[in-house]
């Protein structure tokens, strides 16, 4: 069971959130949706509004549905549960059902699905996209250390508009 809280109410470290936990970033409809692991990204506050950014190379099947629709979820899980990105941060949706491999149980009560394992979700709107270009980096090993096949990162900014904690 889910319980509904504010955004600042979060307790947990973000930058733990993402870069140690990690996290599933999901989108679509129950008519067909795809997850991914996040491990980049960020949450704060931009244009007035509580919001999470998120990070997302070119060839990601999961790409395909944020960009089709309004919402994305951001979601985190127990430790127990690590195991699930070693299909979601490495197979595509386009090849196997993440779902069933993971065994994770969807839901589908809110503008983007999420699963009923988090411990913690985020539900987002779009409210921006932009690419990352190498003419934008100011240090010069960016581009050859993170980007050698030169798939630049598409940014996806969303307003928190829920935030649910498991219970």
């Amino acid at each position: 069971m889910f319980k509904e809280i504010k955004a600042t109410e979060i307790k947990e470290n973000g930058i733990d959130l993402l870069a140690n936990q990690w996290g599933l970033v999901t989108a679509g409809t129950e008519a067909g949706y795809n997850t991914m692991t996040v491990s980049w990204g960020a949450i704060g506050e931009l244009w007035g509004r509580d919001c999470a950014t998120i990070y997302i190379r070119p060839q990601r099947y999961t790409r395909e549905f944020i960009d089709s629709n309004d919402y994305f979820t951001l979601s985190f899980y127990p430790p127990e549960l690590k195991s699930i990105h070693s299909v979601c941060g490495s197979k595509s949706g386009r090849d196997c059902n993440k779902t069933e491999a993971t065994g994770l149980t969807p839901v589908f009560d809110r503008e983007a699905p999420y699963f009923d394992e988090a411990k913690l979700v985020l539900v987002c709107k779009k409210m921006a996209v932009s690419k990352m270009e190498p003419t934008q980096f100011l240090d010069d090993t960016i581009d050859s250390k993170w980007y050698p096949e030169k798939d630049y990162h598409y940014v996806y900014y969303g307003a928190i508009e829920n935030v649910l904690i498991k219970e």
